[in-house]
């Protein structure tokens, strides 16, 4: 039973290997395990590449199993299709599409595989250019907030510096007047007279304008700290917001790229692994001798071929002798007087109701 399978996977006509010997049977039961054991190949690795992309088991499953009978089709076809000749170099020229075929149809299977085998080795890739794309999108952000920050904080400083320089303006005059009291500066006498009543009352305005400057400026630089962290706070809710794209990075596309940054060598071996087992079919019927399959097959073709060249003979033989058989019927009509009398006749009476209608046609016009 799964001799006949096998057999059936292969391409071969089962009622020709039926009257083959057991070691025939075998050899074709063995290419066509090569093709089912691909197609089941097929099957996990397009499965596993369109989980990534669907994230849902059952879709993967579904399309992994119709891309499986797929190339179990295409394989089965390649192998069917390649007979056995007597020329060498006749079985090369027809194989060598297939081979390019199945060159592709291995990559196509190797490459999902590569990224299930090699998955911790891309995950690390992946983190790795994630965590680039996420200091990038932060600078990136930043450059849209940075420099209105940066002149907020300038006019913070701007104010603050006011504050200071009218309070250094007020505590120099609380010393004049401190001075003038204790006569160490000034007129030098001792005591709060006239003098030292008008710098106070100078510091006393300076210190009022202070305190108001300070109410003003203070609130100012309230409402600039607010601007500052709204700003902070937007710049936080981007980084939020665009995170997320960045974290799902992880498609099809981006695992292939990053297979493609890890060392070739043991991706170009699994590659050529799975090569071997796609064309291990074609190969194995170009290096096998002709077998008693190969014989029968091309017996039962022969036969076909000159059954269908004998009809094609007899019909143009047939053609052939019909025509000649209708130039001599019309050739001989052709001489007989009466029915040349005839056709006049007939030809006359159809040029009288040609000039009957046309005139009855006339005379209605009229």
């Amino acid at each position: 039973m799964l001799q006949r399978f096998f057999i059936f996977c292969s391409g071969a006509d089962t009622q020709i290997l039926e009257t083959c010997s057991n070691g025939e049977r075998n050899k074709y039961a063995g290419i066509g395990a090569t093709v089912f054991f691909t197609a089941v190949m097929a099957f996990i690795a397009s499965g596993y590449a369109l989980y990534t992309v669907f994230d849902n088991i059952f879709s993967a499953i579904f399309f992994g199993l119709i891309w499986g009978l797929l190339i179990f089709n295409l394989d089965r076809y390649i192998v069917s299709t390649l007979k056995k000749r007597d020329n060498k170099w006749s079985e090369i020229g027809q194989a060598t599409p297939r081979i390019i075929l199945a060159i592709i149809i291995a990559v196509v299977i190797s490459k999902p595989l590569e990224m299930k085998i090699f998955e911790k080795e891309i995950n690390q890739v992946l983190l790795e250019e994630k965590n680039a794309m996420t200091l990038a999108n932060k600078e990136q952000l930043a450059l849209q907030y940075t420099p209105t920050i940066a002149s907020l904080n300038q006019d913070i400083a701007g104010l603050k510096e006011e504050i200071a320089a009218k309070e250094a303006e007020t505590n120099a005059l609380y010393d004049t007047y401190i001075s003038e009291a204790e006569g160490t500066a000034g007129t030098l006498l001792l005591g709060k007279g006239p003098v030292y009543k008008e710098k106070r009352e100078k510091h006393d305005a300076y210190l009022a304008e202070l305190q108001q400057l300070k109410q003003t400026n203070g609130e100012k630089i309230a409402a600039l700290e607010n601007q500052i962290a709204a700003l902070n706070t937007d710049y936080d809710t981007a980084v939020k917001t665009t995170q997320p794209v960045i974290d799902g990075f992880d498609g099809l596309m981006a695992r292939i790229n990053a297979l493609g940054k890890l060392p070739w060598f043991p991706s170009f071996f699994i590659f050529l692994l799975f090569l071997a087992i796609e064309t291990a079919p074609i190969i194995a019927k170009l290096l096998a001798p002709k077998g008693e399959y190969d014989y029968k097959f091309e017996e039962q073709e022969s036969v076909v071929a000159t059954w269908v060249t004998q009809k094609v003979k007899q019909r143009k033989m047939v053609l052939s002798t019909d025509i000649t058989l209708n130039d001599k019927v019309y050739a001989d009509i052709k001489s007989e007087e009466e029915l040349y009398n005839y056709k006049k006749r007939k030809a006359e009476e159809l040029l009288k109701l040609q000039a009957d209608s046309f005139h009855d046609l006339q005379v209605k016009n009229l």
